[in-house]
């Protein structure tokens, strides 16, 4: 593994946790745009949260959603498990279809990242447990309720890896510029949706990234 990568992984894993430990947990409530109404459990300390930069940031999302950036910024986030698959089996299919040893190492490489990126973030969720930000402020009013935990966002971290892979593999703008606008539209939706503070979202995207550069360093030692 490069220095880089390690740095980047090694590092996210630390901040983790040092700084996102579970907390004893209390009942809460929140009211979808639906009008249900869920039962949940909070840590003790996020029942006064709305004070740091992630809350605020997130607060201010919630209030200020529109129906039609709802609709579009939803369908993005749907978006990252076709992508994610799409993209490598598009190129396996192409590789095979004209006999293209290259292209068909491509996906293998933008497959392997995105797995690796996606494992390496459910790990870290199970050591840090942090809450989903409709779970930890009574303010943040999600679109949907997801399960699961917080800590880093594994949409930004896969779909990041995948266009991070796919640029690297085609440098060409033609490439890069629609799979960057991709990966940040997914990113930033899960934070608009309500399900991700930004500091989740900025660790997911450097792990992505980081994966993608260490498999690229190893494809072309293989090579």
């Amino acid at each position: 593994m490069t220095r880089s990568a390690t740095f980047i992984i090694l590092s996210c894993t630390v901040s983790a946790l040092l700084f996102f430990q579970p907390a004893h947990a209390q009942p809460g409530v929140v009211v979808t745009p639906g009008n249900d109404t869920i039962t949940y459990r909070v840590p003790v300390s996020t029942l006064l949260a709305g004070t740091t930069l992630d809350d605020r940031i997130m607060v201010n999302l919630a209030r200020n959603r529109t129906p039609a950036g709802t609709g579009f910024y939803y369908f993005m986030s749907k978006t990252n498990i076709y992508g994610n698959a799409l993209v490598p089996a598009g190129l396996l299919v192409g590789g095979a279809l004209n006999h293209d040893k290259e292209m068909r190492q491509n996906a293998l490489y933008v497959a392997s990242s995105s797995v690796l990126s996606y494992a390496a973030v459910l790990l870290i969720k199970r050591l840090v447990k942090r809450p989903r930000p409709f779970r930890g402020n009574f303010k943040i009013i999600p679109v949907y309720i997801a399960g699961d935990y917080s800590f880093p966002s594994g949409h930004s971290s896969s779909s990041v890896s995948t266009a991070t892979a796919l640029s690297m593999a085609y440098p060409k703008w033609y490439v890069i510029a629609p799979a960057a606008l991709w990966a940040s539209s997914v990113a930033y939706s899960r934070m608009y949706l309500g399900l991700h503070y930004p500091s989740d979202v900025a660790t997911g995207t450097l792990m992505g990234a980081g994966t993608a550069v260490y498999f690229n360093t190893i494809r072309k030692r293989v090579q």
